[in-house]
């Protein structure tokens, strides 16, 4: 499923973004099936609203957004559940977790709200590849900010997805916990001929890259 982007902008925004350089905000630009894509944008010029606008959390822009032939604008509500859960997966900035549940209990949540990709040993697997195995049944309000986002990303990985949606996944992990994670998600990335948007401050070599832009 291919995703484009036609002359985007939040209107929020707009005032602020029509005098500087962009290579997303009132552009048309295509990204095809399978590509990894990096946005880096400096805090304050819209990274996690852009986020947000592909996932349909948000809907104040002008422009369009075509997930496939369809515009999201025209995504009923069904059809745009039906996107979530099986086209398209997320790890939020602020990460969604629900604080009185456990980590276990976030991931497998999100393992059965279809039908499971995944036997539940998966979680273990994971968790062991990204050190969190010991924090596994504790409630997530207790964990670190850095625990929580390995959390999300397990988490995200429960279910199928074409696109993977990361808003700055990294921004709590040390290099040698973002390059495992980072591993984790090349992994299943090509496990399932996937494509990835990250955003992000700086840039990185956690992944190769297809396409790296600037917001």
């Amino acid at each position: 499923m291919q995703l484009q982007i036609q002359q985007v902008v939040p209107i929020p925004l707009k005032p602020n973004l029509l005098n500087r350089q962009s290579d997303i905000w009132l552009k048309g630009i295509t990204f095809l099936p399978g590509t990894r894509v990096k946005i880096k944008a400096a805090s304050g010029t819209g990274k996690t609203t852009f986020i947000h606008f592909l996932y349909h959390l948000r809907n104040d822009y002008e422009g369009n957004i075509f997930w496939g032939d369809t515009d999201l604008q025209n995504f009923t509500p069904a059809q745009l559940a039906q996107h979530r859960q099986q086209k398209i997966s997320i790890v939020f900035q602020d990460l969604r977790l629900f604080p009185n549940l456990t980590a276990w209990e976030n991931i497998e949540l999100k393992r059965v709200m279809q039908q499971p990709i995944y036997p539940v040993s998966t979680i273990t697997e994971m968790a062991e590849q990204l050190g969190i195995s010991k924090i596994l049944h504790q409630r997530v309000g207790i964990c670190s900010y850095g625990e929580q986002q390995r959390i999300a990303i397990i988490r995200a990985l429960m279910q199928p997805f074409e696109w993977l949606l990361m808003d700055e996944p990294f921004s709590h992990l040390d290099q040698e916990n973002t390059r495992k994670a980072a591993a984790l998600i090349t992994e299943e990335c090509n496990k399932r001929n996937a494509g990835f948007i990250l955003t992000d401050l700086d840039d990185d070599n956690y992944f190769t890259y297809h396409q790296n832009l600037v917001l």
